[in-house]
């Protein structure tokens, strides 16, 4: 049995997936945290969180860089640790260091850094060799005119740090830009308390269809689990609306996919982590969008795991702790497993999903999952504000995207407006 350090979470999925995959493999963890009731806010109505059964939970101000090293070294004489582990972008960073700091295996600290700042990421695939968009990073609002004026509309807009989509959007003028900008700079704390750095990357608009390749590297060697593809919705914001796994893509489009995820993480030096980098293929061929030190989100592991019999939330552990992940593909009776978003597009209070209860009862569904009525809605702009979602696999081809797209246009949510 190891013991584990989880440093913060995520609160959606993937804090209940680490939990169960860290007492599958009979391991337990302590959970530390600046805020444990960020958390219990997130759990289900009369259930307790999967982060309580934490051995213990210890708390401090995890955002205190000077602090936190000695804090987290009288809990490893206490408690002995032997592996770090976080889900949550925001401390990815922090938890490499930790693990540093005690001797336990993990990633360095500049590898994912680099990964999880987009302009540095940019920078270095760039200096590797890797072609990427043409792009620009900024301080202020004269450098963002002047390098749009140079890169030319249309562009993407982006935070340099946050995630989930916040504040990327496609401008195709300088009216638009202006408004990027304003809306940005009015979010300078993340929602983990940390300041964001003020700086802002424009990058030329890739065209063509957008995957995601998972991957999991050990021991110096980059294993490709699969290539998830995607949808995206909501301009000039860009939604995730749904996923499928394995991608309808030719063996050609594969394996380019495939090798410019591996040539990326090589390039920024990433070993022992689980990622889930975002590839555009382009008509000049892939281009990386990102790269994530961390199991994919929005419940590709799952589509993963249905498929393969892969559980890449497992392979964070292992690897966490040093060991070689197990990565064989089992027999699931399913080729394809999708997902796929309710995204609300008005404000208001959520009255009902309508046509719920036809789709729980339908053939090849693997999950439905929707937000309780009295839910106050926004208009999504990202990737929080989804009111549920379906997935659905298939047991004889690609066709679980269609799948879940026709159980998709059976639930009708009714949003009251105030």
């Amino acid at each position: 049995m190891a013991h584990l350090l989880m440093v913060e979470s995520w609160v959606g999925s993937m804090s209940r997936l680490l939990p169960r995959a860290i007492r599958e493999a009979g391991h337990e963890f302590t959970f530390l945290t600046r805020d444990l009731h960020h958390y219990l806010r997130s759990a289900p109505e009369g259930t307790a969180h999967p982060l309580l059964a934490a051995r213990h939970v210890l708390t401090t101000e995890t955002n205190d860089t000077d602090a936190l090293p000695a804090f987290v070294e009288r809990a490893h004489e206490a408690l002995r640790f032997d592996g770090v582990i976080t889900s949550c972008d925001y401390y990815l960073g922090t938890a490499a260091r930790i693990a540093g700091r005690l001797g336990l295996p993990g990633p360095t600290p500049d590898a994912v850094d680099n990964a999880c700042r987009k302009d540095a990421t940019r920078r270095v695939l760039a200096e590797a060799g890797l072609p990427g968009p043409r792009f620009a990073v900024c301080a202020d609002w004269a450098e963002v005119a002047a390098a749009a004026h140079d890169l030319g509309y249309p562009l993407v807009f982006k935070p340099v740090d946050l995630c989930a989509g916040m504040f990327v959007r496609r401008v195709d003028d300088e009216a638009a830009l202006a408004d990027a900008f304003r809306a940005l700079a009015a979010f300078p704390v993340n929602a983990r308390g940390q300041h964001r750095e003020p700086v802002v990357l424009l990058e030329e608009l890739l065209r063509g269809p957008e995957v995601s390749v998972e991957t999991v590297s050990h021991d110096g060697a980059v294993h490709v689990v699969g290539v998830t593809d995607k949808t995206l919705g909501g301009a000039p914001a860009f939604i995730e609306t749904g996923h499928m796994f394995p991608a309808a893509l030719d063996a050609a489009d594969t394996e380019a996919a495939e090798e410019t995820a591996r040539r990326a993480l090589k390039a920024l030096g990433l070993d022992g982590v689980v990622a889930h980098t975002e590839i555009k293929l382009t008509a000049d061929g892939p281009r990386v969008v990102e790269v994530n030190p961390r199991p994919a989100g929005n419940r590709i592991t799952e589509l993963v795991r249905h498929v393969t019999g892969i559980d890449l939330a497992g392979a964070c552990v292992d690897v966490a702790l040093g060991r070689e992940p197990d990565l064989r593909r089992r027999a699931t009776g399913l080729t394809s497993a999708a997902i796929g978003f309710l995204v609300p597009d008005e404000p208001g209070v959520l009255a009902a999903v309508e046509g719920a209860d036809a789709v729980r009862t339908a053939d090849g569904l693997l999950e439905l999952r929707l937000a309780d009525p009295g839910r106050t809605v926004r208009a999504a702009d990202d990737n929080n504000e989804y009111l549920g979602h379906v997935m659905a696999g298939d047991a004889r081809g690609l066709a679980a995207r269609d799948r879940v797209a026709s159980l998709l246009a059976q639930l009708r949510p009714r949003v009251v407006t105030r």
